[in-house]
């Protein structure tokens, strides 16, 4: 694993290697149980989900964007991981930032389910994960607008992750959203971005092999109308274009 890591620059200290190492036993022994992923073969996992989430540690820190905020906080830094899915890139990320608290979010139970098995198990105690239906919670002041960061790696179009993820940032704070280079979906994004207020502040640009990856970052640059996200199916069934 240590040598797959550096291979991207990337370094742990001994007890989060040793976090991933059991990360990586319990992932191949879930996966043979109830078929979590069709990456199997143990460098694959690493390279592929391991490294992929983690190569979010090299752009960003998860600190506030203000230098002035830094001494007005008496909270840690919150993050919500948003489709959370099988733990990517939520536990990668929770590992390695030990001070921040993440939050897993995925309107399926039984994915939720295992996500807080792996999370008890590896014993990350600043991470947890909830099933919520986002049309609804995001009208809760539990959820809106109360996240400083929101991740999300692979999941939807990306006007539609928009839709979704603006709203559950404070105004100032960036979504990190884990895309394949396709700039015709970043143009795609435009309207969106204004309606909900927010603004594309940088690219990353990185590979996993042969593949070419971006993280997308976007700031929240004001409030988001109550009217988003709308009503169930409708972000993806009719994206805002």
């Amino acid at each position: 694993m240590q040598k797959i890591l550096e291979k991207y620059s990337l370094e742990l200290e001994s007890d989060e290697l040793e976090k991933f190492e059991k990360f990586l036993e319990i992932f191949i022994e879930k996966n043979s149980q109830i078929n979590l992923s069709a990456i199997r073969e143990p460098d694959d996992i690493i390279e592929k989900h391991f490294v992929d989430s983690l190569m979010l540690n090299i752009f960003v820190e998860f600190t506030p964007p203000n230098p002035l905020d830094e001494g007005e906080r008496n909270s840690p830094i919150q993050v919500a991981d948003l489709w959370t899915g099988w733990w990517f890139p939520l536990i990668p990320l929770a590992i390695t930032n030990p001070e921040v608290e993440f939050t897993g979010i995925d309107s399926v139970a039984k994915k939720i389910k295992v996500v807080n098995e792996f999370i008890d198990t590896l014993e990350i105690p600043n991470a947890h994960a909830i099933v919520s239906r986002f049309e609804d919670a995001w009208q809760d002041d539990a959820y809106r607008a109360s996240f400083d960061f929101v991740v999300s790696r692979a999941t939807a179009f990306l006007p539609v992750l928009l839709e979704y993820s603006i709203p559950l940032l404070k105004v100032g704070w960036v979504l990190c959203a884990y895309k394949l280079d396709d700039k015709e979906e970043l143009g795609s994004s435009k309207q969106a971005l204004h309606r909900l207020g927010a603004k594309i502040i940088k690219v990353k640009n990185y590979s996993i092999w042969d593949q070419k990856r971006v993280i997308i970052f976007i700031e929240k640059i004001s409030d988001t109308h109550k009217a988003y996200p709308r009503k169930n199916g409708i972000p993806s069934q009719s994206p805002i274009q």
